[in-house]
Protein backbone atom coordinates (compact mmCIF):
# COMPACT_ATOMS: atom_id res chain seq x y z
CA UNK A 1 0.00 0.00 0.00
CA UNK A 2 1.34 3.16 -0.84
CA UNK A 3 0.85 6.25 0.98
CA UNK A 4 1.67 10.09 0.55
CA UNK A 5 1.43 12.75 2.89
CA UNK A 6 1.42 16.06 1.68
CA UNK A 7 2.27 19.12 4.43
CA UNK A 8 3.83 22.69 3.71
CA UNK A 9 3.25 24.68 6.59
CA UNK A 10 4.26 24.45 10.40
CA UNK A 11 1.45 22.89 11.67
CA UNK A 12 1.36 20.15 9.39
CA UNK A 13 4.78 19.36 9.89
CA UNK A 14 4.16 18.87 13.56
CA UNK A 15 1.27 16.24 12.87
CA UNK A 16 2.67 14.84 9.72
CA UNK A 17 5.45 13.89 12.76
CA UNK A 18 2.31 11.79 14.64
CA UNK A 19 1.73 10.06 11.58
CA UNK A 20 5.05 9.21 10.28
CA UNK A 21 6.37 7.63 13.70
CA UNK A 22 3.09 5.74 14.08
CA UNK A 23 3.41 4.16 10.56
CA UNK A 24 7.17 2.90 11.29
CA UNK A 25 6.25 1.91 14.53
CA UNK A 26 3.04 0.55 14.31
CA UNK A 27 2.78 -1.58 10.88
CA UNK A 28 6.19 -1.88 9.91
CA UNK A 29 5.12 -5.21 9.05
CA UNK A 30 1.94 -4.14 6.84
CA UNK A 31 3.29 -2.97 3.72
CA UNK A 32 2.84 -0.01 3.77
CA UNK A 33 5.25 2.24 1.68
CA UNK A 34 4.94 6.03 3.10
CA UNK A 35 6.65 8.84 1.06
CA UNK A 36 6.48 12.93 2.01
CA UNK A 37 5.99 15.71 -0.31
CA UNK A 38 6.89 18.83 0.87
CA UNK A 39 5.23 21.76 -1.02
CA UNK A 40 7.62 24.43 0.19
CA UNK A 41 4.88 26.66 0.98
CA UNK A 42 6.78 27.40 4.62
CA UNK A 43 10.54 27.92 3.55
CA UNK A 44 11.78 30.02 6.45
CA UNK A 45 13.93 27.62 8.51
CA UNK A 46 12.35 28.55 11.66
CA UNK A 47 9.06 26.98 10.56
CA UNK A 48 10.12 24.29 8.40
CA UNK A 49 13.87 22.81 8.87
CA UNK A 50 14.13 23.00 12.67
CA UNK A 51 10.87 21.13 13.01
CA UNK A 52 12.13 18.63 10.35
CA UNK A 53 15.30 17.53 12.54
CA UNK A 54 13.63 18.25 16.14
CA UNK A 55 10.79 16.21 15.62
CA UNK A 56 12.74 13.31 13.45
CA UNK A 57 10.21 13.39 10.47
CA UNK A 58 11.66 11.90 7.09
CA UNK A 59 13.76 13.75 4.67
CA UNK A 60 10.82 14.73 2.19
CA UNK A 61 11.22 12.64 -1.28
CA UNK A 62 10.40 15.79 -2.85
CA UNK A 63 9.88 18.85 -1.85
CA UNK A 64 8.33 21.11 -4.63
CA UNK A 65 9.92 24.54 -3.22
CA UNK A 66 6.71 26.82 -4.09
CA UNK A 67 7.37 29.60 -1.59
CA UNK A 68 4.96 32.56 -0.96
CA UNK A 69 2.67 34.15 -3.57
CA UNK A 70 -1.10 35.31 -3.40
CA UNK A 71 -3.61 32.43 -3.11
CA UNK A 72 -4.20 31.75 -6.57
CA UNK A 73 -0.67 31.98 -7.70
CA UNK A 74 0.35 30.09 -5.15
CA UNK A 75 -1.63 26.95 -5.14
CA UNK A 76 -2.04 26.99 -9.07
CA UNK A 77 2.02 26.12 -8.63
CA UNK A 78 1.08 23.41 -6.26
CA UNK A 79 -1.79 22.02 -8.37
CA UNK A 80 0.47 21.24 -11.11
CA UNK A 81 3.82 20.40 -9.54
CA UNK A 82 1.81 17.89 -7.12
CA UNK A 83 0.01 16.36 -9.91
CA UNK A 84 2.91 15.32 -11.96
CA UNK A 85 3.87 13.90 -8.53
CA UNK A 86 1.08 11.87 -8.35
CA UNK A 87 1.47 10.84 -11.69
CA UNK A 88 4.99 10.06 -11.60
CA UNK A 89 4.27 7.66 -8.37
CA UNK A 90 0.85 6.46 -8.17
CA UNK A 91 0.08 5.94 -4.46
CA UNK A 92 -3.19 4.42 -3.06
CA UNK A 93 -4.11 7.78 -1.25
CA UNK A 94 -3.18 10.92 -0.35
CA UNK A 95 -2.90 12.42 3.12
CA UNK A 96 -3.93 15.66 3.61
CA UNK A 97 -3.40 18.13 6.75
CA UNK A 98 -5.29 20.51 7.93
CA UNK A 99 -6.63 24.10 6.01
CA UNK A 100 -3.72 25.11 4.25
CA UNK A 101 -3.19 25.71 0.54
CA UNK A 102 -0.76 22.98 0.17
CA UNK A 103 -3.62 20.65 1.74
CA UNK A 104 -6.87 22.10 -0.68
CA UNK A 105 -4.13 21.93 -3.90
CA UNK A 106 -3.19 18.08 -3.15
CA UNK A 107 -6.86 17.24 -2.23
CA UNK A 108 -8.00 18.61 -5.55
CA UNK A 109 -4.88 17.30 -7.23
CA UNK A 110 -5.52 13.61 -6.10
CA UNK A 111 -9.14 13.85 -6.85
CA UNK A 112 -8.71 14.72 -10.23
CA UNK A 113 -6.49 11.59 -10.30
CA UNK A 114 -9.29 9.77 -8.91
CA UNK A 115 -6.54 8.86 -5.67
CA UNK A 116 -8.06 8.36 -2.64
CA UNK A 117 -8.14 11.60 -0.24
CA UNK A 118 -7.80 11.10 2.92
CA UNK A 119 -8.14 14.28 5.42
CA UNK A 120 -7.05 14.64 8.98
CA UNK A 121 -8.17 17.37 11.60
CA UNK A 122 -11.74 17.13 9.05
CA UNK A 123 -14.81 18.70 9.75
CA UNK A 124 -13.54 21.74 11.52
CA UNK A 125 -15.29 25.66 10.80
CA UNK A 126 -15.45 28.75 11.73
CA UNK A 127 -17.96 29.93 9.85
CA UNK A 128 -16.15 32.73 7.96
CA UNK A 129 -15.72 32.76 4.39
CA UNK A 130 -13.71 35.70 4.95
CA UNK A 131 -10.62 33.43 6.21
CA UNK A 132 -9.37 32.15 3.11
CA UNK A 133 -8.35 28.71 5.77
CA UNK A 134 -12.43 28.15 5.84
CA UNK A 135 -12.45 27.44 2.30
CA UNK A 136 -9.43 25.46 2.20
CA UNK A 137 -11.18 23.32 4.51
CA UNK A 138 -14.77 23.13 3.09
CA UNK A 139 -13.32 22.43 -0.50
CA UNK A 140 -11.25 20.09 1.00
CA UNK A 141 -13.58 17.66 2.95
CA UNK A 142 -15.97 17.79 0.22
CA UNK A 143 -13.08 16.11 -2.14
CA UNK A 144 -11.91 13.50 0.78
CA UNK A 145 -12.50 10.03 0.87
CA UNK A 146 -12.04 9.61 3.81
CA UNK A 147 -12.52 12.45 6.39
CA UNK A 148 -10.75 11.86 10.08
CA UNK A 149 -12.41 14.13 12.38
CA UNK A 150 -10.61 15.25 15.44
CA UNK A 151 -14.03 15.82 17.92
CA UNK A 152 -17.18 15.05 18.08
CA UNK A 153 -18.11 19.05 16.75
CA UNK A 154 -16.20 18.05 14.23
CA UNK A 155 -18.22 14.68 13.19
CA UNK A 156 -21.26 17.18 14.01
CA UNK A 157 -20.45 20.11 11.32
CA UNK A 158 -19.41 17.25 8.63
CA UNK A 159 -22.42 15.82 8.95
CA UNK A 160 -24.48 19.06 8.39
CA UNK A 161 -23.13 19.33 4.89
CA UNK A 162 -24.14 15.56 3.90
CA UNK A 163 -20.45 13.79 4.80
CA UNK A 164 -21.39 11.58 7.59
CA UNK A 165 -20.83 8.39 6.03
CA UNK A 166 -17.26 9.31 4.87
CA UNK A 167 -16.26 10.60 8.50
CA UNK A 168 -14.69 8.85 10.90
CA UNK A 169 -14.04 10.26 14.82
CA UNK A 170 -10.22 9.28 15.55
CA UNK A 171 -9.20 12.43 18.22
CA UNK A 172 -6.23 14.84 17.73
CA UNK A 173 -2.77 13.78 16.64
CA UNK A 174 -1.24 17.11 17.92
CA UNK A 175 -2.61 16.24 21.55
CA UNK A 176 -0.52 12.78 21.33
CA UNK A 177 2.40 14.57 20.55
CA UNK A 178 2.32 17.42 23.42
CA UNK A 179 2.14 14.83 25.83
CA UNK A 180 5.23 13.29 24.26
CA UNK A 181 7.35 16.23 24.20
CA UNK A 182 5.94 18.87 27.01
CA UNK A 183 7.62 17.58 29.92
CA UNK A 184 11.34 17.38 28.32
CA UNK A 185 10.89 20.86 26.75
CA UNK A 186 13.13 23.29 29.05
CA UNK A 187 11.86 26.40 30.07
CA UNK A 188 12.84 29.53 27.39
CA UNK A 189 15.88 31.96 29.37
CA UNK A 190 13.31 35.00 28.24
CA UNK A 191 10.37 33.26 30.61
CA UNK A 192 10.52 35.41 33.22
CA UNK A 193 7.13 34.98 35.22
CA UNK A 194 4.61 36.25 35.10
CA UNK A 195 4.56 36.25 31.27
CA UNK A 196 2.28 36.66 28.21
CA UNK A 197 2.80 34.59 25.05
CA UNK A 198 1.92 36.38 21.89
CA UNK A 199 1.56 34.95 18.44
CA UNK A 200 -0.27 37.06 15.42
CA UNK A 201 -0.06 35.87 12.00
CA UNK A 202 -3.38 35.55 10.21
CA UNK A 203 -4.25 38.27 7.27
CA UNK A 204 -6.99 39.44 8.73
CA UNK A 205 -4.61 40.75 11.71
CA UNK A 206 -1.54 41.29 9.93
CA UNK A 207 -3.05 43.02 6.74
CA UNK A 208 -5.26 45.69 7.84
CA UNK A 209 -3.90 49.42 9.06
CA UNK A 210 -6.69 49.15 11.73
CA UNK A 211 -6.06 45.92 13.05
CA UNK A 212 -2.48 46.47 13.69
CA UNK A 213 -3.02 49.50 15.17
CA UNK A 214 -4.89 47.81 17.87
CA UNK A 215 -2.15 44.72 18.03
CA UNK A 216 0.57 47.82 18.94
CA UNK A 217 -2.23 48.81 21.52
CA UNK A 218 -2.23 45.92 23.05
CA UNK A 219 1.54 44.88 23.08
CA UNK A 220 1.94 48.72 24.68
CA UNK A 221 -0.76 47.97 27.36
CA UNK A 222 0.00 44.68 29.11
CA UNK A 223 0.69 44.45 32.43
CA UNK A 224 3.31 42.20 32.28
CA UNK A 225 6.17 40.61 30.20
CA UNK A 226 5.32 39.64 26.79
CA UNK A 227 7.21 37.18 24.72
CA UNK A 228 6.08 37.56 20.73
CA UNK A 229 7.72 35.08 18.30
CA UNK A 230 7.57 37.27 14.79
CA UNK A 231 5.96 35.17 12.38
CA UNK A 232 7.08 36.25 8.78
CA UNK A 233 4.24 37.45 7.37
CA UNK A 234 4.25 40.06 10.69
CA UNK A 235 7.08 41.12 10.77
CA UNK A 236 6.85 42.25 6.74
CA UNK A 237 3.66 43.70 7.51
CA UNK A 238 5.22 45.68 10.48
CA UNK A 239 8.49 46.46 8.63
CA UNK A 240 9.55 50.40 9.75
CA UNK A 241 8.02 52.67 12.05
CA UNK A 242 5.69 50.41 13.56
CA UNK A 243 8.31 47.74 14.09
CA UNK A 244 10.34 50.42 15.22
CA UNK A 245 7.75 51.87 17.92
CA UNK A 246 7.40 47.80 19.45
CA UNK A 247 10.96 47.54 19.76
CA UNK A 248 10.98 50.40 22.25
CA UNK A 249 8.28 48.33 24.18
CA UNK A 250 10.64 48.18 27.07
CA UNK A 251 8.41 44.85 28.32
CA UNK A 252 8.29 43.12 24.64
CA UNK A 253 10.58 41.05 23.59
CA UNK A 254 10.68 39.80 20.17
CA UNK A 255 12.09 37.06 19.29
CA UNK A 256 12.72 34.93 15.71
CA UNK A 257 10.10 31.66 15.37
CA UNK A 258 10.50 29.43 17.62
CA UNK A 259 11.29 25.22 17.44
CA UNK A 260 8.04 22.91 18.82
CA UNK A 261 10.02 22.21 22.03
CA UNK A 262 10.72 26.08 22.41
CA UNK A 263 7.20 26.72 21.32
CA UNK A 264 5.60 23.88 23.61
CA UNK A 265 8.18 25.22 26.44
CA UNK A 266 7.01 29.31 26.25
CA UNK A 267 2.85 27.97 25.51
CA UNK A 268 2.91 25.86 29.16
CA UNK A 269 5.06 28.21 31.55
CA UNK A 270 2.88 31.15 30.39
CA UNK A 271 0.41 33.19 32.36
CA UNK A 272 -1.78 34.09 29.35
CA UNK A 273 -1.65 33.40 25.59
CA UNK A 274 -2.83 35.93 23.39
CA UNK A 275 -3.04 34.51 19.49
CA UNK A 276 -4.72 34.28 16.67
CA UNK A 277 -3.30 30.43 15.91
CA UNK A 278 -5.98 27.70 15.98
CA UNK A 279 -3.13 25.06 16.74
CA UNK A 280 -1.77 27.71 19.53
CA UNK A 281 -5.04 27.87 20.71
CA UNK A 282 -5.76 24.01 21.21
CA UNK A 283 -2.22 23.57 22.88
CA UNK A 284 -3.22 26.86 25.75
CA UNK A 285 -6.01 24.16 26.27
CA UNK A 286 -4.05 21.04 26.29
CA UNK A 287 -1.69 22.54 28.83
CA UNK A 288 -4.46 24.27 30.96
CA UNK A 289 -3.01 28.21 30.05
CA UNK A 290 -5.95 30.56 29.78
CA UNK A 291 -6.25 32.08 26.13
CA UNK A 292 -7.14 35.16 24.42
CA UNK A 293 -8.19 34.49 20.97
CA UNK A 294 -7.28 37.56 18.62
CA UNK A 295 -10.19 36.69 16.40
CA UNK A 296 -13.51 37.32 15.97
CA UNK A 297 -14.68 33.48 15.93
CA UNK A 298 -12.96 29.93 16.61
CA UNK A 299 -12.87 26.54 14.72
CA UNK A 300 -11.76 25.34 17.81
CA UNK A 301 -15.39 25.54 20.42
CA UNK A 302 -14.19 22.91 22.57
CA UNK A 303 -11.79 25.08 23.99
CA UNK A 304 -14.36 27.61 24.98
CA UNK A 305 -15.32 25.63 27.93
CA UNK A 306 -14.84 26.65 31.02
CA UNK A 307 -13.42 30.02 30.13
CA UNK A 308 -10.13 28.29 29.18
CA UNK A 309 -10.07 30.24 25.54
CA UNK A 310 -12.19 33.64 25.18
CA UNK A 311 -12.45 35.32 21.77
CA UNK A 312 -11.97 38.77 22.41
CA UNK A 313 -11.46 39.46 18.79
CA UNK A 314 -7.89 42.27 18.47
CA UNK A 315 -9.47 44.26 20.84
CA UNK A 316 -6.53 46.33 23.39
CA UNK A 317 -9.47 47.17 26.54
CA UNK A 318 -10.56 43.55 26.56
CA UNK A 319 -7.19 42.09 26.30
CA UNK A 320 -6.16 44.73 29.15
CA UNK A 321 -8.79 43.80 31.33
CA UNK A 322 -8.60 40.00 30.86
CA UNK A 323 -4.71 40.33 31.89
CA UNK A 324 -5.41 42.32 34.96
CA UNK A 325 -8.40 40.49 35.81
CA UNK A 326 -6.04 36.93 35.86
CA UNK A 327 -2.85 38.77 37.47
CA UNK A 328 -5.25 40.00 40.33
CA UNK A 329 -6.76 35.88 40.46
CA UNK A 330 -10.34 37.63 40.13
CA UNK A 331 -12.76 37.83 37.18
CA UNK A 332 -11.07 35.96 34.27
CA UNK A 333 -10.59 32.44 35.99
CA UNK A 334 -11.08 29.58 33.74
CA UNK A 335 -13.57 26.81 36.02
CA UNK A 336 -12.72 22.80 36.20
CA UNK A 337 -10.00 21.19 34.27
CA UNK A 338 -9.45 20.93 30.44
CA UNK A 339 -11.47 17.35 29.24
CA UNK A 340 -8.43 15.74 26.95
CA UNK A 341 -10.90 12.88 26.51
CA UNK A 342 -12.66 14.99 23.84
CA UNK A 343 -9.00 14.90 22.15
CA UNK A 344 -8.56 11.41 21.92
CA UNK A 345 -6.72 11.44 25.44
CA UNK A 346 -3.46 10.79 23.60
CA UNK A 347 -4.54 8.12 21.59
CA UNK A 348 -5.53 9.17 18.20
CA UNK A 349 -2.66 8.26 16.29
CA UNK A 350 -2.90 4.59 17.07
CA UNK A 351 -6.34 4.84 15.91
CA UNK A 352 -5.71 7.10 13.13
CA UNK A 353 -3.38 4.75 11.88
CA UNK A 354 -5.72 1.86 11.94
CA UNK A 355 -8.68 3.66 10.51
CA UNK A 356 -6.68 4.40 7.39
CA UNK A 357 -5.66 1.18 6.75
CA UNK A 358 -9.34 -0.52 7.56
CA UNK A 359 -10.28 1.85 5.21
CA UNK A 360 -7.90 1.23 2.12
CA UNK A 361 -7.73 -2.70 2.89
CA UNK A 362 -12.27 -2.70 2.30
CA UNK A 363 -11.18 -0.75 -0.92
CA UNK A 364 -8.41 -2.18 -2.07
CA UNK A 365 -9.29 -5.19 -1.44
Amino acid sequence: MRLLSVVGARPQFVKVAVIADALRTQVRAAGVDHRLLHTGQHYDSGLSDSFFSELHIPTPDCNLGVGSGGHGEQTGRMLGMIEAALDQWRPDAVIVYGDTNSTVAAALAAAKMDIDVIHIEAGMRSFNRNMPEELNRVVTDHLSDLLLCPTAQAMANAGREGLAERCRLTGDIMLDLLLEHVGKAPSHPLAVRPFALITVHRAENTDTPERRAAFLRILEQMPMTVILPMHPRLRARLAGEDLRRIERIRHVHLIEPCSYGEMLALERDARVILTDSGGVQKEAYFLSVPCLTLRNETEWTETLTGGWNRVIGMNPEAALAAANSLLAGNGYLPQGSPDLAQFGGGHAAAVTIQTILDALGDVHA
